[in-house]
């Protein structure tokens, strides 16, 4: 149950953006054509010395934003919960690298068991999945936790952990229409040396909606290759308010921090395991392995650029953490990010969406990422980096 009363309204942020009207006018100036959000949480302590949170926000709640990406966490998140369950359940071992068999939804398609990726045996495993999902936003790898967890449990769980914003009805890059609606394939666990751990095949009778204002997006869209001459509808997209997106977050990095609402209650290691990598980046990782050429550090840190405006990169005990996961499509780029300094123990969530479609139609792949979304990230970033996280060394 909540342990207390919910955090107080935000305090506005528009003032600090309009102090810097060479970096921010351009946004500031037509708020509403670039649905844009901000949400940042500084981490704070109480009167009672325990850690607390200081929140800015500007047009927090204003309209609809397309998650993208960004709605993985929650999937990732309940994966982990529902193989603690079943761990406790089945008095199994732990099943976060246990190879698994993901049976065919599709008909036609063969059972997955295979994860090229995989340097250790090739074999489909959360904790590669996780790692995929995390490090290079892997669609696949959502796609496959979508089924270990069920459209139904997903959605149900994530409201019982007070975020009832959130709606996940629908895979991502997947365009063929799934066999009986809402259904999750079976999913069995191999752990070695033990009895295999079956979830069945499940089919959600549920039906979830947005309820945000201006959820007809664009003046067109593109569907099986033909111009509809109509806005998008996301009425039964993916969805999640921004205040719940960094809550999310916020129960997965800080645990510590009180939101009055239940808490995640994973397991040291599970949750250890996510946030890890959730911080590194691509160029880091072992396992699976990812070229900087194809992978650059920014590719799911969207601050960083501005960060290191202020803050150089340096040894990765020295250096600045980014815990993110982000998201980016029709238009829409939106970030979550837990950000640290290790130099003095500032720290700080940024949670933000902003669309850039100035051509107005959906499913294009012509939008300005690179030349609007991605520069007001980054002087985001080097804002944050400023204001909240000190100057270098203090």
């Amino acid at each position: 149950m909540p342990g207390r009363a919910a955090l107080p309204a935000p305090a506005d942020l528009t003032p600090l953006l309009q102090a810097r009207p060479e970096t921010f006018g351009r946004w500031l100036a037509d708020p509403e054509t670039y649905r844009l959000q901000i949400l940042i949480a500084e981490v704070t302590t109480n009167a009672a010395g325990q850690p607390s949170l200081r929140q800015w926000g500007y047009r927090v709640g204003a309209e609809y934003f397309y998650p993208a990406s960004a709605i993985k966490l929650g999937a990732a998140v309940t994966a982990l919960q529902t193989i603690e369950a079943l761990q406790a359940e089945q008095h199994s071992p732990d099943l976060l690298a246990a190879p698994l068999t993901i049976a065919p939804l599709f008909p036609g398609d063969p059972a997955q068991t295979n994860d090229p990726s995989n340097l250790a045996g090739g074999y489909i495993t959360l904790a590669q999945e996780l790692r995929k999902l995390a490090l290079v936003s892997d669609n696949d790898a959502f796609n496959r936790l979508f089924d270990l967890v069920g459209h139904e449990h997903l959605n149900v769980n994530l409201h019982q952990l007070g975020l009832a914003s959130v709606v996940i009805n629908h895979r991502l890059s997947e365009s063929r229409s799934v066999p009986g609606g809402q259904a999750a394939a079976a999913v069995t666990f191999h752990p070695p040396g033990a009895a295999a751990v079956e979830i069945p095949e499940r089919h959600s009778t549920l039906t979830f909606t947005n309820r945000a204002r201006r959820l007809q997006v664009g003046r067109g869209f593109i569907r099986s290759g033909q111009l509809v001459n109509e806005p998008m509808d996301f009425t039964h997209g993916n969805g999640i308010a921004l205040t719940d997106l960094q809550a999310l977050l916020i129960k997965l990095a800080r645990p510590d921090i009180d939101l009055g609402t239940p808490a995640l209650n994973l397991s040291s290691a599970h949750r250890a395991w996510l946030l890890r990598a959730m911080t590194e980046y691509p160029r880091e990782s072992t396992n699976p392995v990812y070229a900087v050429t194809e992978y650059p550090d920014d590719y799911c840190k969207f601050l960083l650029p501005g960060i290191r405006r202020v803050f150089p990169a340096t040894a990765p005990a020295e250096r600045i953490q980014i815990t993110a996961k982000i998201g980016q499509a029709y238009g829409f780029t939106i970030e979550n990010s837990y950000v640290s300094n290790p130099a003095n123990g500032r720290a700080v969530f940024v949670a933000a969406a902003i669309y850039t479609n100035s051509r107005g139609i959906l499913n294009s792949d012509q939008y300005d990422y690179a030349t609007v979304a991605e520069p007001f990230y980054a002087d985001l970033g080097e804002l944050v980096a400023r204001h909240w996280l000190g100057p270098p060394g203090h």
